[in-house]
């Protein structure tokens, strides 16, 4: 009996997210989120070091989110991603821009736009995690991974 190897490996689809790409939208999204609940914490207790938490966490979130941009750039360029994936994805890193901008202000003059940036920011990363993971089984499934 000949035991014969398919070496075509089926291609994964252009359009789909990378795993590293999905990680790090997550990852952007859970610190964009803290950010918003260490902001309703200022805004409810007016206690500072909930501003300052929240400037750190929209750092490590704006790192991640930078870190995703590129991801998106590099696989608009290659091919295949939507020009929509990419605005959203961008348009978070703005909107994370301006907020972590206007958290570097005194801890009294941030509130209340600090609070609706952080929610904007949060709800946008969601909307980009959520389409990068959405394309994510499709990628693994075309590739002959797990499904």
């Amino acid at each position: 009996m000949a035991v014969t190897a398919d070496r075509t490996r089926p291609r994964a689809d252009p359009g789909a997210s990378h795993p590293f790409h999905a990680f790090a939208l997550s990852g952007a999204f859970v610190l964009f989120l803290g950010a918003l609940l260490a902001d309703y914490a200022y805004w409810s207790s007016h206690q500072i070091q909930w501003s300052n938490f929240a400037s750190w966490l929209l750092v490590g979130g704006m790192v991640l989110a930078s870190i995703a941009v590129l991801c998106e750039v590099f696989a608009l360029f290659v091919g295949g991603r939507s020009w929509f994936r990419v605005l959203v994805v961008a348009a978070t890193w703005v909107v994370g821009f301006f907020d972590a901008l206007h958290h570097g202000r005194d801890a009294w003059a941030i509130m209340p736009a600090a609070l609706w940036m952080s929610l904007l920011v949060t709800v946008l990363a969601l909307v980009a995690t959520w389409l990068a993971f959405a394309s994510l089984p499709q990628a693994y499934a075309r590739a002959g991974g797990v499904r």
